[in-house]
């Protein structure tokens, strides 16, 4: 990830010494629909092209919520944890430099976090249905619900018996990663810590105020 993040500096030093005007201002413009992917993909293509294959571009567009579009098919099945998950609000913030490396010192200081509640792939998954109900399991302890998603923008509900809370859908190297604003991941790790009095988890509410545009999760990779 790290070697993805310094590519994408590269690359942005690259564009902003040798792009059009046209292609500045498309990046600046922070539009969500067709153009806007068009626009960030064809400079990240022309940039990233003698470094990698089309799927590093689709990588990088994935790290933006809505972007890369996830079917609901593609969630059924079951997931496990891989690394902390992180995404970015809008393609303008992947764009900047600055919000690439915000963004892994975010999931730096997850991993901590995760470590510290004892979250890993042996403990941590989540299956969902094509009727809608999932179950996970986070540090072991199960949860389950219902759920609801728009592939238009890439929002999931959840809802238990302990929560409901949005999140978000985007795609990854090794499957998806399924992501949230700091507030809405307290409400999951809340539930999984209740009773453990972990003084960490103010860590994550902190990060909301560092970082603005960036969401934080779990990256998941299928189970085989």
């Amino acid at each position: 990830m790290k070697k993805v993040y310094s590519t994408l500096f590269v690359a942005m030093l690259l564009v902003c010494s040798s792009c059009t005007t046209g292609l500045l201002n498309g990046l600046g413009s922070g539009t969500s629909g067709e153009s806007g992917n068009s626009t960030l993909g064809n400079v990240l293509g022309s940039v990233l092209g003698v470094l990698g294959s089309q799927n590093t571009v689709d990588g990088l567009l994935g790290l933006v919520i809505g972007s890369v579009k996830v079917s609901e098919s593609e969630l059924y099945g079951s997931w496990y944890y891989t690394e902390p998950g992180c995404a970015f609000t809008s393609e303008n913030l992947l764009a900047k430099a600055g919000g690439a490396v915000a963004a892994e010192n975010c999931k730096e200081k997850m991993q901590s976090v995760y470590n510290s509640l004892g979250i890993s792939a042996q403990n941590t998954q989540f299956q969902f249905t094509q009727d809608h109900q999932f179950a996970a399991k986070v540090k072991g302890i199960p949860l389950s619900g219902t759920y609801t998603y728009d592939p238009s923008t890439g929002t999931i509900k959840l809802k238990t018996m302990l929560f409901s809370s949005n999140a978000y859908v985007t795609r990854t190297a090794g499957g998806l990663a399924l992501t949230f604003e700091s507030k809405n991941l307290l409400k999951v790790l809340q539930a999984v810590a209740a009773l453990s009095g972990n003084s960490t988890l103010k860590t994550v509410g902190d990060l909301s105020k560092q970082y603005d545009g960036v969401r934080l999760g779990f990256e998941m990779a299928p189970a085989r």
